[in-house]
Parts: C-alpha cells; structure tokens; sequence
C-alpha cells in the first residue's frame, strides 16, 4: 500500500499512539524508549500532552529499521506511512532513505 501524501492530525495521532503502545508492548524496547528519551515511566501520560511527544515518538519508530518495519508489520500499514504522520505532526518533509 502506498502512503497517502498527507494525514489529517487526529489520523497521525493515532498513529503515534500506536506507535507508544509498540514500544510499551515490550519491556526491553520501552526501557531503552525511557533511557533515550529521558522521561520515567510514571512521567509518559503527562509527557505525552507536550507538543511535539508524538513527533518524538514517530523519530524514534523511524530511526530503528527493525522496529520501523515490525511496527508497521503490527499496524498493517506501509513503513512510509510513519514519515507522513510525522510531518502532519509539525515535523515537516521526512523521507525514509531506500538503498
């Protein structure tokens, strides 16, 4: 499936909070989440009401090609898909980079 060329914002949130669920859904990945970005468990519902969280967590999703591809595995939607949430967030043009 290809990516649409823009997402309204709720659609990208959603997205994002699918994302955060992903990573939540495994103990190792979420540690390593909470070490990068610094943030405690007890501090991710407030954290994520910040502008900007949700980019942060698509960046995240993004920067593992492991984890771009399970997550997009898991939410039955193209990888591509994540860039376009990401600029409908506020992040601007992203495109992933294909060898």
């Amino acid at each position: 499936m290809k990516a649409p060329r823009s997402l309204t914002v709720e659609v990208a949130e959603t997205l994002a909070v699918q994302a955060l669920s992903f990573i939540a859904g495994d103990p190792e990945r979420l540690g390593r989440f909470l070490a990068i970005t610094g943030i405690g468990p007890a501090e991710i519902r407030a954290a994520s009401t910040e502008p900007g969280f949700l980019a942060g967590v698509l960046d995240y999703v993004a920067g593992d090609e492991t984890m771009i591809t399970e997550f997009a595995a898991q939410a039955g939607i193209d990888p591509s898909h994540i860039g376009v949430a990401r600029a409908a967030l506020g992040g601007g043009n992203w495109e992933r980079e294909v060898p």
